[in-house]
């Protein structure tokens, strides 16, 4: 019998290599097909440290001649982003941006010089979002938050004014 390796990039995935990717995993777990443009922004991302823009990924995708569009970009950010794997962030300046995360409900502090961004847990949150929920009479379905400033890598670059 001959393996005929012709087959393009899903080959391997349906040979039933695992990948410690993260992101693929959760693709496979959700019955996505592992298509090459999945597969390539899934690696980009992998790649890539703190938090991203779409932007950053298509610059990065465009460097290495992966030939994945605009558009199919976009469209597997947003399955990551249902699949729970990758979260949208707004930034202080009005930009989206992406970070990888674990599926599990949790908070990101993120630094606004470098990118770098940390899951942090609840930390009494839940309780404060149980008091809004009393006081206002809603039923509240589900809460976000992003904390920004500088990590301690950042902070130690900064000298203190004189």
């Amino acid at each position: 019998m001959r393996l005929n390796l012709d087959n393009g990039p899903d080959l391997w995935y349906r040979l039933g290599v695992v990948s410690p990717n993260p992101i693929v995993q959760a693709l496979d777990a959700g019955g996505y097909r592992l298509t090459g443009p999945r597969r390539a922004v899934a690696d980009l991302i992998a790649e890539h440290g703190g938090h991203f823009t779409a932007a950053e990924l298509e610059t990065a995708a465009r460097g290495r001649r992966l030939g994945i569009s605009r558009a199919t970009l976009f469209r597997a950010l947003d399955l990551l982003t249902e699949l729970g794997v990758v979260e949208r962030l707004d930034l202080p300046t009005g930009e989206h941006a992406y970070v990888p995360c674990a599926p599990a409900h949790h908070h990101h502090v993120i630094c606004s010089r470098c990118g770098r961004a940390t899951d942090v847990e609840d930390s009494g949150v839940a309780e404060a979002v149980a008091e809004i929920a009393r006081r206002s009479g809603y039923r509240i379905d589900s809460h976000r938050l992003e904390l920004f400033g500088l990590c301690r890598h950042c902070q130690a670059k900064t000298t203190p004014d004189a």
